[in-house]
Formats: C-alpha cells, sequence, structure tokens
C-alpha cells in the first residue's frame, strides 16, 4: 500500500484511521478556501468540498494515497458548519434542541490517479436540551471545531436519544466506507 496522507487536521479522524489499523500516515491539512457552488445538495456538498481538500493534497503528494473529508449538519435544509462564535453555537444546539437531523459527510480517496469518492448520511435525534444544558456544554469549549456545534464522541453524549445510520460518520469519517475505498484502489 502506497503511504497514506490525511488532507485534515482533525483530530478525530486521525484517531479513527489509528483505530482502523492505519498506523502510520502523514497529517497534511488542506489549506484553500472551503468554498462550494451554491445549491448543492448536503451530499454533493461535502463530496465537493472533500475532493477539493485531496486534490489539494495530493497535488502535493502524487505518490501516495491521500483522503480527504467533509462533514456537515443539516437542519430543515439549513446546513450547519463549525460555529463562528459562542452565540452561534447556542443557537445551533438550540434549533437541534429535541429534533431530527441528519450528519453528511463526503470523502474523497485519490490514489495512482484515480479517484473515489463516497456521501454518507446518519439520523441523529437529539432530545430536549435547557438552556441552561446548552449554555453549560457551549461553556465547555467543546462545540466549537464541530459541524452542528457539537462531538457525539464526547460531552454532547447525553444529548443523543439515538442514530440511524453509521456512527463513525457522526464522529466525521465513515470507515467502513474508507475501508472499502482504499481495498478499490489498493
Amino acid at each position: 500500500m502506497k503511504p497514506v496522507v490525511l488532507a485534515s487536521g482533525s483530530p478525530r479522524r486521525r484517531e479513527l484511521l489509528g483505530q482502523m489499523g492505519i498506523a502510520d500516515f502523514e497529517v497534511l491539512p488542506a489549506r484553500g478556501e472551503e468554498c462550494a457552488p451554491e445549491g448543492l445538495k448536503p451530499a454533493d456538498y461535502v463530496t465537493y468540498l472533500a475532493c477539493q481538500k485531496a486534490r489539494e493534497v495530493a497535488a502535493l503528494r502524487p505518490d501516495c494515497t491521500v483522503i480527504g473529508a467533509d462533514t456537515v449538519v443539516v437542519l430543515d435544509d439549513m446546513v450547519l458548519g463549525k460555529p463562528t462564535d459562542r452565540a452561534d453555537a447556542i443557537r445551533m444546539l438550540t434549533a437541534l434542541s429535541g429534533r431530527a437531523h441528519e450528519v453528511y459527510t463526503g470523502m474523497a480517496v485519490i490514489s495512482g490517479g484515480q479517484e473515489r469518492t463516497h456521501a454518507e448520511c446518519t439520523k441523529v435525534n437529539f432530545r430536549a436540551l435547557t438552556t441552561e444544558e446548552i449554555e453549560a456544554y457551549v461553556d465547555s469549549g467543546e462545540p466549537m471545531d464541530k459541524a452542528g456545534g457539537y462531538g457525539i464522541q464526547g460531552k454532547a453524549c447525553v444529548m443523543i436519544r439515538g442514530i440511524e445510520g453509521d456512527y463513525y460518520n457522526v464522529v466525521g469519517l465513515p470507515v467502513c466506507a474508507l475501508q472499502q475505498m482504499l481495498k478499490e484502489l489498493d
């Protein structure tokens, strides 16, 4: 297998690659502006951004297998990325409270001039949250670097009643699908 490069600085994605048994990989986050055409459906949006990231890094590491990924939360056709500040995180979590939403992760894997893409969707059900719970969670600092303002693998675990789909997708990297993509390109 070629050397693997993760085109993301996400500590969660690094951890998941390690859990997959990919022990030796380089982390080289894409630096380009995350910009997608308007009007894309969520699955196309995250796949587009994942491709941007993977292509940027693959140009720098052409002899490697490059993995790019992007995750968003979607509520009522509104895309929720990472919160910009405390008020934005509170707004997002208040909107998610007591409701179901979707988490989309797009992936792009480039190796040997070949490219594979995949988008995964998982439905997440939040329980009703109090204002105090939301503010305490936001004040923990945990929501600030996560799509939708929460991390299922962290303190937000107590806010989630259940999911339908791939848990690892909500963390930020659908590892089952990624493993299949890597096998196709090996």
